[in-house]
């Protein structure tokens, strides 16, 4: 598993500055497609993890995740985070959104679109992604990313 940045760990560890990035759980038959995978799949959990903080701050569940930018056009990162997140992912047929987000700010002010309203036509979606993994499958993983964040906690602490 990767452990990129100990995401929602930051505020507890932030200020010892202990927490850092480590791939765990290697063995002798890992190569660079493995390394690549965990990377991804890093992502997903990390994901994981602040949509898990902020239902548990909110007390709001997630009914689905909209995505965009350059990652949200990964089909493995998408359907490795509707797994995760076992919820739907969702991803529009414009995934450059935040230079559609400025030019539609701008025809907003100029007067080019009337309303909010008129923005929200123009959003389309290209793919859904649902979830797919058993819900046993689905713990395990999420266990075993875990146990693998908190590997790295302490890691540049001075013996």
């Amino acid at each position: 598993h990767g452990v990129g940045l100990c995401c929602v760990a930051w505020k507890r560890r932030s200020k010892c500055g202990l927490c850092r990035g480590a791939i765990v759980g290697l063995t002798r038959g890992c190569g660079r497609n493995h390394i690549v995978r965990a990377t991804l799949d890093s992502l997903c959990y990390q994901t994981w993890e602040v949509l898990r903080a902020m239902e548990a701050d909110s007390g709001i569940g997630l009914a689905s995740l909209r995505v965009d930018g350059g990652a949200s056009a990964n089909n493995y990162i998408l359907q490795t985070q509707a797994d995760l997140i076992h919820a739907p992912v969702v991803r529009p047929k414009c995934v450059e959104t935040t230079a559609m987000g400025a030019a539609y700010l701008a025809g907003l002010a100029v007067g080019y679109w009337g309303a909010t309203a008129d923005v929200e036509k123009n959003w389309d979606i290209d793919r859904e992604f649902l979830p797919e993994l058993p819900e046993a499958d689905r713990q395990s993983r999420l266990k075993g990313w875990q146990k693998a964040v908190r590997c790295s906690y302490g890691w540049a602490k001075e013996d």
